[in-house]
């Protein structure tokens, strides 16, 4: 039961998060007329984790995981506050872009938290000979949430307009809130050292286990992908497919549909799959496929190039964070993961900058193929540079 209301937790604060994400960009692009302030803030949504998120792995390992969790979402609704008085009370565009920025980092120092502390969380609550497949049941609801998100915003803007919008962050976070309330969470250990010892202590673990520094190179790559699909696509759904509304939202909901897949199917699969061949292929062919919908122009080829790139991704993402969650060891969980939720974020927050920025140089197109041709790249590098993550199969 515990574990139901933890699973329910998570899919109401995926579904809000990601809203929120995808609110910045929106909003940014359709409002205020600019791909680099949507790029801004996609960065800030995930750009806090560079500093905090060391902190983070840190206080997960100290502190029970749920008041973590609990604090975190905090940061959300008073982020999803900032924007609907900034959408509400604020006339000129300046001010409202400097709402949007400031809701966007409000949101990045919850996005900082949340995340290790709902994995250290998942830890306590699953037995280690079960985590591994609870960790891609967890992932499947971070891609559903995904999913979700904008197709939120469609109903939501169409119906009540950007405030419906932001209201509905607040109401799915407070929710996720109340959810966890009979969740059982503890600290891992009383004795405490400095800081920076016990950042340490996680980076020797992961320099003790190969693996578990491979596994975090192969989610670099993957999250990659994310910043420049999650700034670029909507303006791609507008402007060269000539899609609108609740149109875009489903096409945008076409890349988690393909998530979602992907993971049902790595869980599907998970007993038959070689983790580390499945990964470094995977990686190769969403690149690949993200490379390929730039240059499309009809909207449901494009929607089937999205669905499979989404369903690769999909398997690679679940299959690199199982395999870390049952290669960590119990005493370092939070800082480790904590290094796993940084690489999600950051590598996404910097990579939407970097999309937003080369899209007002290169045009849309050139952008999107650029970023999915580097990503093909580097997990050819990979597959020849990372014998270990090659040669991985998890047992079990």
């Amino acid at each position: 039961m515990p574990l139901g209301f933890f699973y329910a937790s998570c899919l109401l604060a995926f579904v809000a998060g990601h809203t929120m994400n995808y609110a910045t960009i929106i909003y940014a692009q359709d409002v205020l007329g600019s791909d680099l302030l949507a790029g801004i803030g996609f960065g800030l949504c995930f750009g806090p984790p560079l500093v905090l998120g060391w902190f983070a792995g840190v206080l997960c390992d100290r502190l029970a995981p749920r008041t973590v969790i609990v604090w975190a979402q905090a940061c959300f609704v008073l982020a999803g506050g900032v924007l609907w008085a900034g959408d509400a009370m604020l006339a000129d565009a300046g001010a409202r872009a400097g709402a949007l920025l400031c809701g966007a980092f409000l949101a990045g120092c919850g996005w900082a938290f949340v995340a290790p502390a709902r994995l250290a969380a998942l830890g306590q609550i699953v037995p280690s000979r079960r985590l591994h497949a609870s960790m891609v049941l967890l992932n499947l609801l971070i891609m559903l949430g995904f999913g979700a998100a904008p197709i939120v915003i469609a109903l939501a803007r169409g119906a009540f307009g950007w405030g419906g919008v932001f209201a509905a962050v607040i109401a799915g976070f407070a929710l996720a809130s109340i959810a966890l309330l009979p969740v059982p969470s503890h600290p891992v250990r009383s004795a405490r050292r400095r800081v920076r010892a016990e950042i340490e202590e996680g980076f020797a673990a992961v320099a003790a286990a190969p693996i578990l520094g491979q596994l975090l190179l192969a989610a670099v790559l993957i999250y990659a992908l994310i910043g420049p699909m999650q700034v670029l696509l909507p303006r791609m759904a507008g402007d060269r497919l000539a899609l609108a509304g609740l149109e875009r939202g489903l096409f945008l909901g076409t890349l988690a549909m393909g998530l979602i897949l992907g993971g049902v199917a790595c869980m599907a699969l998970r007993t038959r799959l070689h983790d580390g061949r499945t990964i470094l292929s995977g990686v190769l062919a969403a690149g690949a496929g993200v490379a390929l919908l730039a240059n499309m122009a009809d909207p449901l080829p494009a929607a089937a190039v999205l669905l499979l790139a989404g369903a690769v991704g999909g398997m690679v993402a679940s299959l690199v964070v199982a395999g870390l969650q049952a290669e960590t060891p119990g005493h370092v969980r939070g800082r480790v993961m904590s290094m796993y939720t940084i690489a999600s974020q950051i590598v996404p927050a910097a990579s939407g900058v970097a999309a937003g920025a080369l899209s007002e140089a290169l045009g849309l197109v050139g952008a999107l193929t650029l970023c999915g041709l580097a990503v093909a790249a580097g997990a050819l590098v990979a597959a020849g540079r990372l014998a270990v993550l090659r040669s991985y199969r998890h047992a079990g």
